[in-house]
């Protein structure tokens, strides 16, 4: 399995390669990792050592953030004998060379020969999956690729018990009622506009109102210098909305550390500039974890994410009033909260690891078996 260098608490693609390693091993599957900063000199390593085990299959988990946005991982479907298997975790904005005019890459992409953003890895690949339909139509679309969709699982599963703790030890007030964030914290994650509507609800007479921001800053989108940056901005903008004390900022925690914080809170919140989508499984831990979730909409829509049904969707604009008018039709409505909460949890049931384990498991068996024949 063939990934970035990065660790996975820092990166969410390093994180899925590992939950779905391990979740392969508890099939009995044997997964050697293989980890390439993507230069030439590591790509070609990375294949050697690949050669020196002589697996069954190669399996690349692309994005290019995590290969340090350089194309040559898109090389190595030539450079190992065994068939590849790509999953697409990044798709639609990138091109590597940029410079190159689109009509010279449609040109080449139209008859399968190269992919601006994958090389040769998704053209050369004798399966290719994606984990959104979005992505699965921009590839069928660009290169006339017909991607297996195998959607994500949530990256931190329910582990039950041992939360009724948490909301002391965090700081948060035992009668507060709170709305979390989770997942890598970055400037599209929309928390400004989170913490403005937060601000103007408890205004509003909303006085228990408390946000609680699980998360990590530091990540291969956001280096050291500008997490810490972020995170102090993030800082001074709740201080000067008169909430700096309604607002607890967890910074990166332990899997068993958000469950637990996941249990204790009341609602979850996703504003995203650009939109959720099932991709986040972080969006998927606050399903797993039963909370009624907001969600900015995304264009094309999430078919999974139905206002009313598995979520509220806020329209995707920049403003808080908009999260106000979503947080307040969950806080304002009991009904609504359990319908969207079931609605949820039943999609992230559906999405478990082992289920996830058995798709892959299924996919690679038809690879070897035409690489066989």
């Amino acid at each position: 399995m063939v990934q970035g260098r990065a660790d996975p608490g820092r990166d969410g693609v390093t994180d899925y390669a590992a939950h779905l390693a391990d979740a392969l091993r508890a099939t009995g599957a044997a997964v050697e990792p293989v980890a390439t900063a993507g230069s030439p000199g590591d790509v070609v390593r990375a294949a050697r050592r690949i050669a020196r085990w002589d697996p069954d299959v190669v399996h690349v988990q692309f994005a290019p953030s995590a290969f340090g946005f350089r194309p040559w991982p898109g090389l190595l479907p030539e450079l190992v004998r065994a068939p590849v298997v790509t999953t697409v975790h990044e798709y639609g904005w990138w091109a590597a060379p940029s410079w190159v005019p689109a009509a010279v890459w449609r040109a080449v992409e139209r008859p399968g020969w190269f992919d601006r953003e994958t090389g040769r890895l998704v053209p050369a690949s004798a399966v290719t999956v994606t984990t959104n339909a979005g992505h699965t139509d921009q590839l069928r679309t660009r290169l006339g690729v017909r991607a297996r969709l195998v959607p994500l699982a949530p990256n931190v599963p329910d582990a039950g018990g041992g939360w009724h703790s948490v909301r002391e030890d965090l700081g948060v007030p035992p009668d507060a009622e709170v709305v979390a964030f989770f997942g890598f914290v970055h400037p599209v994650k929309g928390l400004r506009y989170l913490i403005d509507a937060v601000a103007r609800l408890r205004a509003a007479g909303r006085d228990r109102l408390h946000l609680l921001v699980l998360g990590g800053f530091t990540s291969l989108a956001l280096p050291e210098p500008q997490a810490r940056a972020f995170r102090a901005e993030l800082t001074t903008w709740a201080a000067a909305r008169g909430v700096a004390e309604h607002v607890t900022v967890t910074g990166h925690l332990p899997a068993e550390r958000v469950s637990c914080a996941l249990r204790t809170a009341d609602l979850a919140a996703f504003p995203f500039t650009a939109g959720a989508t099932t991709k986040s499984g972080a969006l998927l831990s606050a399903f797993a974890h039963g909370l009624p979730t907001v969600v900015t909409a995304a264009d094309p829509p999430d078919p999974d994410l139905v206002d009313g049904e598995t979520v509220v969707v806020a329209p995707r604009v920049r403003d808080p009033d908009v999260l106000v008018d979503a947080l307040g039709r969950l806080l304002d409505d009991p009904v609504l909260r359990d319908r969207v909460a079931a609605g949820g949890t039943a999609l992230a049931a559906r999405r478990s690891w082992p289920r996830i384990a058995a798709a892959h498991r299924e996919l690679y068996a038809r690879v070897t078996e035409r690489a066989g024949g």
